[in-house]
């Protein structure tokens, strides 16, 4: 940027670069910039220069991991940055403060539902703090059982391919079956409350029997 007659800014279009995700290609693309830009994109990021169809642009090298293209990106953005460039990085390639970020997200929106479970003076508003802790896809406890799933199918079938034995896994697999079915219990009670308006149901409802740890989970579905 530099400072035009009258002391108004002037915005050069080459001062700015984009690092971003393609949600097509799922490639890591740098956008902008000029030679010295594309230089230190190339050097800090490990970069390639590629044909675009309104000139060329970086992107990163295929095959990379996640993990490798947060890091590429990251380490290009701050020597940008540090030449004077403006950058925007797409927050989920920050390896400086994308995680703690989500997490404090993640942490805030527990106490807001806390916060609303506790001042909830209407039916209604019971029923949509228990739509966001077990809606099915987005609620909290299916996203956590999905999470569970991933982590027993993945570890289960490295023990396996590795020859040891993937009882410990399978512990996984059978906290996850549990989840569902509290899920579907509490769906149970947010319909409840829907149904029978003013007077909320406060009988305890029975928990299903755990299910055997050798057993493979199956997910409850609506």
């Amino acid at each position: 940027m530099t400072l035009a007659h009258g002391d108004e800014p002037t915005f050069l279009v080459l001062d700015y670069v984009t690092i971003t995700r393609d949600p097509k290609t799922a490639l890591v693309v740098a956008i902008g910039g000029d030679q010295r830009a594309a230089g230190l994109l190339q050097t800090a990021g490990g970069f390639r220069s590629a044909p675009g169809p309104r000139g060329d642009y970086h992107r990163l090298p295929h095959a990379l991991s996640v993990e490798e293209q947060r890091q590429g990106a990251t380490g290009a953005a701050h020597a940008l940055l540090l030449a004077g460039y403006s950058v925007h990085l797409d927050p989920t390639l920050n390896t400086l403060a994308t995680q703690d970020s989500d997490r404090q997200a993640a942490h805030r929106h527990l106490e807001q539902l806390t916060s609303l479970g506790s001042d909830a003076d209407s039916d209604r508003q019971v029923a949509a703090v228990l739509t966001e802790i077990a809606a099915p896809d987005d609620g909290l406890i299916p996203r956590l059982t999905q999470s569970l799933l991933a982590t027993w199918a993945s570890w289960g079938r490295r023990l396996k391919d590795a020859g040891r034995d993937p009882q410990v896994a399978m512990q996984l697999g059978a906290i996850a079956n549990k989840l569902s079915t509290l899920t579907w219990q509490i769906e149970q009670v947010r319909n409840d409350v829907d149904r029978t308006g003013p007077a909320l149901q406060t009988h305890p409802r029975p928990v299903s029997t755990a299910p055997s740890p050798l057993a493979a989970p199956a997910v409850r579905q609506r």
